[in-house]
């Protein structure tokens, strides 16, 4: 079993920066591929960035190329999500998944259903 907990969200004013955590503790995390996620209100959830366990392939969605930057410190166990110049539209809660089954080392993975453990989320919120 996996656990993740999310950490780092808030109320930030836009242009500026958050940074995200996702700490996994049960198993290692560091054979893992990882995905961060978020969902607005009466919007499907949708995946923000994801990472391969390698930590070399690397995803992001259009609408925050070059504003979020996806890591991972496998020697904690943790993966982060680095956010700036922040918009009153990043505006959700953000959760962070985890994948088990292979391959992992080189791929990332951007469906909610290719993931099988996911944190409880946390609120990110940003004021125009």
């Amino acid at each position: 079993q996996v656990q993740l907990v999310e950490s780092g969200g808030g109320l930030v004013q836009a242009g500026g920066s958050l940074r995200l955590s996702c700490a996994a503790s049960g198993r290692t995390f560091s054979a893992y591929a990882v995905g961060w996620f978020r969902q607005a209100p009466g919007k499907e959830r949708e995946c923000v960035s994801a990472i391969a366990s390698s930590g070399g392939s690397t995803y992001y969605t259009d609408s925050v190329k070059g504003r979020f930057t996806i890591s991972r410190d496998n020697a904690k166990n943790t993966v982060y999500l680095q956010m700036t110049s922040l918009k009153p539209e990043d505006t959700a809660v953000y959760y962070c998944a985890a994948r088990t089954r292979g391959p992992l080392y080189t791929k990332y993975y951007q469906q909610i259903r290719e993931y099988d453990y996911w944190g409880q989320g946390t609120q990110v919120t940003v004021s125009s």
